[in-house]
């Protein structure tokens, strides 16, 4: 492959425009079929009342905290279906929509964000990685992942999300050398949401595209319109299958806007103005899809109700969960620390036993005071 190939488009990929018409027909990149597009809107809608329902849990105190990926579901439900049963998704923090998309189930999902443990489902089971909150580590666990599964001859990718903020990491750099040295089958997807909580991408690169930055270690790197769930779903489709079959890494940069604050604890109007936000909200990923499918047939009155109601389940059984308060064992932040417990940690646990044993007989000793008073 000659330097010329490993550069990205001067234009991101886009297959269906803000209005839901389609574009040009693309040399390289084809529009998935009805089928594929009915799957990736039920998605995008399930993924959708997934932002909005979490958000409103937040504000109820049922969760701790929740990076909304509200207007970025397309890069979310993308990640998800680009990938087989054998393949390996590494998520951050903001990527809960494709973490469910994945098989995890909601409330699964959403242990790490009401803070009960750093991860509440089965990695394995779903060969999903625990979401990353640092930024850019999880893309080294990723490229560690996919070279032990190319030593032993697997039929396995690994798709590593992160944000832009994430590329200004030593980590990204290690990582994407890494893959491209050893030739692992790996593709790093960057949803480049325009801000790094409050850093905006001018500050983060001088190059002309996060996509750009491919070139310096030998991989080639793509542009795709973040907000076209069909433009993603070709072009991540395309990298996971050039990794697939020997060709390597690959780094893909979604052009796609954080719609909401970086995080509930975060005031995003100290940083950008409302006009701008609202400049997106015509870009809609939902939207534009439902347009399309809409226009071409293929999405009835029928099935749009099917899909709504699909989501109200999801929502519904999210909340079930999460209002139900948790069985916690405080021995439990000693029993997983190491294999075998040290002899510190066993003193810590002892202290910690104690002082609750001493609260349960105070309190024990209140209520029979108050009861003798009565």
């Amino acid at each position: 492959m000659n330097h010329a190939e490993l550069l990205p488009r001067d234009e991101a990929v886009q297959l269906i425009d803000a209005t839901g018409t389609l574009v040009a027909a693309d040399d390289d990149y084809r529009l998935p079929d009805s089928t594929a597009l009915l799957t990736a809107y039920r998605g995008l809608v399930e993924g959708r009342r997934i932002n909005d329902q979490a958000s409103a849990l937040v504000r109820q105190g049922r969760l701790a905290v929740y990076p909304s990926s509200h207007g970025q579901e397309a890069c979310q439900v993308g990640a998800a279906l680009a990938l087989r049963d054998t393949d390996w998704l590494f998520p951050t923090y903001r990527d809960s929509v494709a973490v469910i998309a994945r098989g995890v189930s909601p409330a699964e999902a959403m242990v790490l964000l009401k803070g009960d443990w750093h991860s509440g489902y089965d990695v394995r089971e779903h060969r999903v990685a625990p979401q990353a909150t640092p930024l850019a580590t999880q893309l080294l666990h990723a490229v560690g992942f996919a070279y032990a599964a190319k030593q032993r001859g697997e039929d396995t990718v690994v798709l590593a999300l992160c944000g832009d903020g994430a590329t200004s990491e030593g980590d990204f750099h290690e990582a994407l050398n890494f893959a491209a040295v050893f030739h692992v089958p790996v593709v790093f997807f960057v949803q480049n949401n325009e801000f790094a909580i409050s850093v905006p991408l001018s500050r983060q690169t001088a190059a002309p595209s996060l996509a750009h930055k491919a070139i310096g270690y030998g991989m080639p790197g793509q542009r795709v319109d973040g907000n076209d769930a069909a433009a993603v779903l070709s072009v991540l489709g395309e990298a996971v299958e050039r990794a697939r079959s020997g060709g390597g890494p690959t780094l893909v940069e979604a052009h796609t806007y954080r719609m909401q604050a970086h995080t509930n604890a975060d005031d995003d109007t100290r940083y950008r103005e409302r006009e701008e936000v609202q400049a997106w909200v015509a870009r809609d990923p939902l939207t534009r899809l439902r347009t399309h499918l809409t226009t071409s047939g293929a999405l009835t009155d029928e099935l749009e109700k099917e899909i709504a109601m699909g989501a109200e389940e999801i929502a519904a059984a999210m909340r079930a969960a999460l209002n139900a308060d948790a069985d916690l064992d405080p021995e439990d932040l000693f029993r997983f620390v190491t294999a075998e417990r040290s002899p510190q940690l066993q003193e810590q646990w002892h202290q910690l036993r104690d002082e609750i044993e001493r609260d349960a007989l105070g309190g024990d000793q209140e209520t029979r005071s108050a009861g003798g008073v009565r």
